[in-house]
């Protein structure tokens, strides 16, 4: 369990840093979908489900990807 908290902490590769804010993009949107005060058809709210599924799923991986710098193999 430290060692996820410890990769959370850790710094995140730019790449994965706009992965991770595109994943916050899509969980957002998948929630405004699924919280809209009118009825919309099945098929808009299925759509908005897995978009806050998969943004989210996509937002977790991102920010748990580090970057490890390798050591000398000489030393």
């Amino acid at each position: 369990m430290k060692k996820i908290i410890n990769r959370a902490k850790a710094p995140t590769p730019k790449f994965f840093k706009v992965l991770r804010n595109i994943g916050l993009a899509l969980a957002a949107v998948g929630g405004t979908i699924l919280a809209a005060p009118i009825a919309l058809p099945v098929v808009v709210t299925s759509i908005g489900g897995y978009l806050a599924v998969a943004g989210g799923v996509v937002s977790a991986v991102s920010q748990l990807t580090t970057t490890t710098e390798k050591a000398d193999a000489t030393q």
